[in-house]
């Protein structure tokens, strides 16, 4: 049995495929890398919600606009993306079967350009779509518009069809990873059928080149005010994106030191070093500003000033609001009203009280 799945890791010595494992693996890389900065991102938007509350409202963009100048970066300097390059990858077009040029050469511009929208726009508008789709379930659950208007049963029809799109969706890569093990595909992702190019693993003489070409200085002696200013631009997002990668080189390694330090048999620990004792108010919250926002009667919404109906609390505050009150107000500003803590509508907490 073993011998039968010996091609799955080892590939032959004529074949420069890489196997299904490192393709999946650097599929991955990248896919873990956003969430640790999200998560990060969100640690000091809560800390300081001024400073670092619009960066975590737009972290979407931001960490877009970051991966594009990435993926730009590698794909001019090694033909391959930063997660691909990482795994000693390039890609290399449909017709280059026999001599493959040097990852140092670079895509023809169609293959390059497609293949930037697709690592970048792709993951970005899968994103957006799934957090759409979150969004109009909160709604439809807690019921925020009338059961017969047009835009709820707009929503309903498209949350009940999302399931089977994403079904498609996924089974269309299934298949293709499936068809790349069995050698009926040189792909093992649809996209990058869709970009007309292949994976192929580093050789020693890329390998040398991208020696060379880090090593190489070129001389700016020769070229002229508007050559030096276009070459310092350059230059410049360089090193941005190779700082950024390089950062992301040695970040790896602490993720995997924080997926064992979250592990389950390392909770206890945590649990005990992170048994501090309760934190005081919000500095920034004097007496003043306190009882100006805090209404005296305990049963009273701080945004309406009426008595509390169907009493929600924020889990990021404690505060307890109207639901619809806290509600409109999360969505429109991702905040709490009262401390300013950044908020999301999953942080709303139903009370009930024993009367109810």
């Amino acid at each position: 049995m073993a011998e039968l799945g010996a091609h799955l890791t080892v590939a032959s010595a004529g074949d420069d495929r890489p196997s299904i494992f490192e393709a999946v693996a650097q599929d991955g890389l990248m896919a873990a890398v956003k969430p640790a900065l999200q998560h990060l991102v969100k640690v000091l938007a809560e800390s300081n919600p001024g400073r670092y509350g619009s960066l975590w409202r737009w972290f979407d963009e931001v960490y877009v606009v970051l991966d594009l100048l990435l993926q730009q970066h590698c794909l001019a300097r090694c033909s391959a993306s930063f997660s691909e390059n990482f795994y000693g990858l390039k890609r290399i077009t449909l017709g280059d079967c026999r001599q493959q040029p040097l990852a140092t050469a670079g895509l023809p511009k169609r293959q390059h350009w497609k293949s930037l929208l697709l690592l970048v726009l792709v993951p970005y508008l899968k994103g957006k779509l799934e957090k759409l789709v979150s969004s109009l379930r909160d709604e439809d659950e807690y019921s925020i518009h009338p059961p017969s208007s047009p835009w709820k049963r707009f929503y309903r029809a498209f949350l009940a069809a999302y399931p089977f799109v994403n079904m498609t969706w996924e089974g269309w890569f299934l298949i293709q990873q499936l068809c790349y093990i069995l050698g009926k595909a040189q792909h093992h992702s649809p996209l990058l059928r869709l970009a007309g190019v292949r994976l192929v693993r580093l050789t020693a003489e890329d390998i040398q080149a991208l020696e060379k070409r880090s090593a190489a200085a070129p001389s700016s002696q020769a070229l002229s005010i508007k050559s030096r200013v276009q070459s310092a631009a350059r230059k410049a997002l360089g090193g941005a994106a190779f700082s950024l990668s390089t950062g992301l080189s040695v970040s790896i390694f602490f993720l995997q030191f924080l997926d064992w330090w979250y592990s389950s048999e390392n909770q206890e620990t945590i649990k005990s070093l992170t048994a501090l004792p309760t934190p005081p108010p919000p500095v920034h919250l004097d007496h003043a500003a306190a009882s100006a926002l805090l209404p005296e009667p305990k049963t009273v919404c701080p945004l309406c000033r009426k008595t509390r109906v169907n009493a929600t609390a924020l889990s990021t505050s404690g505060f307890v609001f109207c639901y619809r009150c806290i509600y409109s107000h999360v969505k429109a500003h991702q905040s709490c009203p009262v401390t300013g803590y950044a908020t999301e509508l999953q942080h709303l907490v139903k009370l009930y009280s024993p009367e109810s």
